[in-house]
């Protein structure tokens, strides 16, 4: 397995912000046939999708395993999960959905032998981290869904050591991109406020104008996550959740940036309860075992990243 004409790939909430552009890079690498979407929800217009779909709720392990035996999956990308402000709406269902489902999968690696990417978070970390993550920072997060990350990456590394399953993960920091829009999550205002920019609209934001946190443009994201995979599995010391380099901005200075560019726009910012979650996170990550491990580095800093944000949705 590593060529790409043999590997046979899933993606589990395919639907999702992470997973709609991944699963574009995906087929360019592997090719249409070889990469299957899944999702609980049903795409909105299933027969102008560009890409296999099959519906899928990861909390029923035994639909999952025929979808994998019966496409001879050997890569698995599991990105369904509840992320943190809504997960922390419902912390029973974020802990069902972000763990059983994580464990299904294990145990069906453990059966087929397949390969696993399951990201994790800068979630893990809580208010006493700084206020630079480094890999070894203390992981006490003040979400359930930051908990069910820092389960999740002891579970990779327990499979890992215990049942020789190759699982792979990332603690990506906020996440922003122009296809899709993300779905719950406290970082969420870095991507909103380009829509409303763009839209000539007042943009109240969730945050105070200080708040600072770790931030990465998708096509790095999506570049970390396959070069990690592609990597040799004798090159990685982490199972569960490396530190990526992120960008590192307020979210005022993220609007100055904005304004620059489009001198009407304007802005408000409004605290509501995800300022919480917000300030028990870090304001950086450091990646230097990213970087040493398997060679990722950034290409986007904060004024490329604007530059095609706003290029992207105003076409």
């Amino acid at each position: 397995m590593g060529e790409s004409g043999n590997r046979r790939i899933l993606v589990t909430g395919a639907l999702g912000q992470i997973g709609m552009e991944l699963l574009f890079a995906l087929q360019n690498k592997f090719g249409y046939e070889n990469v299957i979407a899944s999702d609980i929800r049903e795409p909105e217009e299933l027969s102008k999708l560009e890409f296999r779909y099959e519906k899928l709720d990861v909390l029923d392990a035994k639909q999952m395993e025929s979808i994998i035996r019966d496409n001879k999956i050997d890569e698995v990308y599991h990105l369904a999960a509840l992320l943190s402000a809504t997960g922390e709406k419902n912390p029973q269902l974020c802990w069902k959905i972000n763990m059983d489902g994580l464990m299904n999968v294990l145990e069906l690696a453990k059966k087929y032998k397949f390969r696993i990417f399951a990201p994790s978070s800068i979630a893990v970390f809580g208010a006493d981290t700084g206020k630079i993550a480094r890999q070894d920072s203390p992981l006490n997060p003040a979400t359930m869904y930051g908990i069910t990350k820092v389960a999740g990456e002891l579970m990779a590394e327990y499979y890992h050591s215990t049942h020789g399953v190759d699982i792979r993960g990332l603690r990506y920091p906020g996440l922003i991109s122009w296809k899709v829009m993300p779905g719950g999550g406290t970082t969420d205002y870095a991507v909103e406020i380009f829509h409303k920019a763009v839209a000539s609209e007042v943009y109240t934001c969730f945050v105070r104008g200080d708040t600072k946190l770790p931030m990465m443009y998708m096509d790095d994201a999506i570049k970390a996550t396959i070069q990690l995979m592609d990597a040799p599995s004798e090159n990685l010391s982490i199972r569960g959740g490396y530190n990526l380099p992120s960008l590192t901005f307020t979210a005022k200075e993220l609007y100055d940036k904005i304004k620059e560019k489009i001198p009407d726009f304007e802005c408000n910012f409004v605290p509501d309860h995800r300022q919480e979650y917000a300030d028990s996170w870090p304001d950086e990550t450091e990646g230097n075992l990213s970087k040493a491990e398997w060679g990722f580095e950034l290409d986007f800093d904060l004024d490329s990243m604007c530059d095609v944000m706003i290029q992207s949705l105003r076409q």
